[in-house]
């Protein structure tokens, strides 16, 4: 996952891209490591905030989290495992599902809520590392109150580290992963030890609950409505069937059907789910009897640390400092996993719309785009964990929705009804906790706002800016399309017709031929060709262009698909001019219209007024004039 991260990342088709020659894969189980540092850093400061959202009642609302991770989040992600084996993840899914204007709508909208969760990953996780640097009782007693310069500089290391570079983070991840988990296990077993030897904290826990509540059956409805505060436990889903190319597969998988890799990601889903659930539920019941409420609080010695505050207090402060510098270094290498995801998110889908300006392919640039917000986001929140909870549970929740939304759909249009019942059914579960998060929590839909709204901003301004780009990652022209380009060089001059496609007819290619030669006085001993490009998804930036050759009623005709007009002529003219040295000419009919009209024609479908585009296309493209393609307009 952060490996292969350059300063340029102009053709990389995101993070976890099909793997090419080359490409070092891992076992499911590093990788699960690597997912890890996310998923399972979360039990730094999960138990505290379920505490405090949820009271006596955390262990209950503990399982219902639980028993949704595993029938509800589990079964979705190894659907997008099977759908999505690439990589790209269910936001990808939902994409190729929805066209046009309103996938790459829907797209935008999805990343506003990634950004979140990542960023709020990487502020949340240094805040809470500060919080176990801060208590640790070795700490300089003036550590206490700077709580946001402490967790600021954590921040500015993570953007050192990346503006340096980054690489061998599986390995790192497997060291951290281990190490913190053993860790967690000695803690579970003597926290649990104490609770066995001390039954008198279960009846009291439980005395408190049955005053509080009238019945068991009460006790469950109301575990149910306070669950979607526990949200965070859901994390790192995404990021597993993100990190999908790293696993190793089978010698027989194929680009079309990694067998094996999809396999190995279901064994690391499903384990890392397991590992999760077993600790969510430990961690969580140890902590709500064993730790007085109070000390949950904000100020509190428990306050997100709770599994560092029962080893603190039970097995002594030199075992409690040698779990917090687990903790603080598994917490900030979360938020190492959180920049790497933005950093090939970005590359991934905003050039490809044209919705970013060509820095954003830079890694450096966005490295300290991304650092300036994290600052942002730590005053804001005054660097406190459960401040930030809310913001991270939407980011969190809104990508299960998501997930649970794609899973759905795909495997309704492979006809499988009940199973997409299933899915149907668990994506209404992640509505209504979606919902109920945001309602309770509405910090995490406003953070959410603007990120969409900034990511709308930037990306509308970025596409119209770049509307004047040759739009082209690549050129090819067929047997026959390139036989017809260099006859035409040989005779000493390239003459091209622009034609819009119509009847297709001898009677059409005729009378457009006499127009042109008549109107722009074509030499008649020089040959013509006709260029006839089919708008296809206007909503598409940049792609590679396919120019076929065809003869019809002895006309030699060029032909190509593309997402804009104007833009694709330019491309195809250069390309001819670089392949033959030949500088070619191209001719265009006036269209009619009003001129307001047809600049939104062109930026939203990629017709408008083709001539003078093509022309400013071509002189932005090439400043020598000599070199320059010809643009005539009878």
């Amino acid at each position: 996952m952060l490996e292969g991260l350059s300063e340029r990342a102009v053709h990389a088709p995101g993070p976890h891209g099909t793997p090419q020659a080359g490409h070092r894969t891992h076992s499911w189980w590093k990788v699960m490591c690597l997912t890890g540092v996310d998923y399972f850093s979360s039990l730094g400061y999960q138990p505290g905030i379920a505490a405090l959202a949820a009271g006596a009642l955390s262990p209950i609302a503990t399982l219902v989290l639980v028993a949704l991770t595993l029938f509800g989040a589990l079964p979705v992600y190894r659907r997008v495992a099977i759908e999505s084996p690439n990589g790209e993840g269910s936001i990808a899914m939902l994409e190729r599902l929805l066209p046009w204007w309103a996938g790459k709508a829907f797209v935008l909208v999805l990343l506003g809520f990634v950004c979140t969760d990542f960023l709020i990953t990487i502020t949340l996780s240094a805040a809470d590392a500060t919080a176990h640097v801060i208590e640790n009782p070795f700490a300089p007693g003036f550590f206490h109150g700077h709580q946001v310069i402490i967790t600021l500089v954590l921040v500015a290391l993570l953007g050192a580290v990346f503006l340096k570079g980054f690489s061998e983070a599986i390995g790192i991840a497997v060291v951290l992963v281990g190490a913190y988990l053993a860790l967690n296990v000695v803690v579970m077993v003597v926290a649990l030890w104490h609770v066995a030897t001390r039954p008198l904290v279960v009846t009291d826990w439980w005395d408190l609950l049955s005053s509080q509540h009238s019945s068991p059956l009460a006790m469950v409805a109301i575990a149910l409505l306070v669950f979607p505060k526990l949200a965070l436990g859901l994390s790192g889903f995404e990021t597993g069937v993100a990190v999908m190319p790293q696993v190793t597969g089978d010698a027989s998988d194929t680009a079309a059907r990694p067998a094996g890799r999809i396999r190995g990601t279901h064994r690391l889903l499903t384990v890392a789910a397991l590992i999760m659930s077993v600790f969510l539920i430990a961690s969580s019941f140890a902590t709500t009897v064993l730790i007085p409420h109070e000390k949950f609080e904000s100020g509190g010695e428990a306050n997100g640390r709770a599994l560092a505050y029962l080893a603190h207090s039970y097995l002594g402060n030199a075992f409690g400092t040698v779990y917090d510098v687990s903790t603080i270094a598994i917490l900030w290498f979360a938020g190492a996993s959180a920049m790497a995801g933005l950093l090939n998110l970005v590359p991934r889908y905003l050039p490809r719309y044209g919705m970013a300006p060509d820095w954003a392919r830079a890694i450096r640039p966005l490295v300290l785009l991304f650092t300036a917000v994290a600052f942002l986001v730590t005053y804001l929140f005054d660097a406190d964990v459960d401040a930030q909870g809310g913001a991270y549970a939407t980011g969190v929740l809104v990508l299960m929705l998501s997930a649970s939304f794609a899973a759905t759909l795909a495997v309704w249009r492979r006809g499988l009804r009940k199973t997409a019942v299933a899915f149907g059914g668990i994506a209404v579960v992640f509505a209504y906790t979606t919902v109920t998060n945001m309602v309770e929590r509405p910090e995490g839909i406003k953070i959410a706002g603007l990120f969409i709204l900034g990511i709308l901003i930037a990306s509308l301004i970025s596409r119209v800016h770049r509307s004047f780009e040759t739009r082209a990652d690549r050129v090819h022209l067929d047997p026959t399309a390139h036989r017809f380009v260099m006859e035409a060089a040989a005779d000493g001059a390239i003459q091209v017709i622009a034609n819009h496609p119509d009847a297709r007819d001898e009677t059409e290619y005729r009378e457009k031929e006499f127009e042109q030669r008549r109107d722009n006085h074509i030499p008649a001993a020089d040959s013509v060709l006709f260029l006839e490009v089919t708008l296809v998804d206007s909503s598409d930036f940049a792609s590679d262009l396919h120019v076929v050759g065809e003869e019809r009623f002895g006309y030699r005709i060029l032909k190509v698909d593309s997402p804009a007009i104007a833009n694709t002529v330019a491309a195809v003219l250069l390309h001819i001019r670089d392949d033959t040295g030949v500088v070619p000419h191209v001719y265009f009919n006036w269209t009619e219209g009003n001129p307001v009209a047809r600049l939104l024609e062109f930026l939203v479908l990629g017709v408008g007024e083709i001539a003078p585009v093509t022309r400013e296309v071509l002189r932005r493209a090439e400043a020598d004039l000599d070199r320059r393609p010809g643009v005539h307009v009878g």
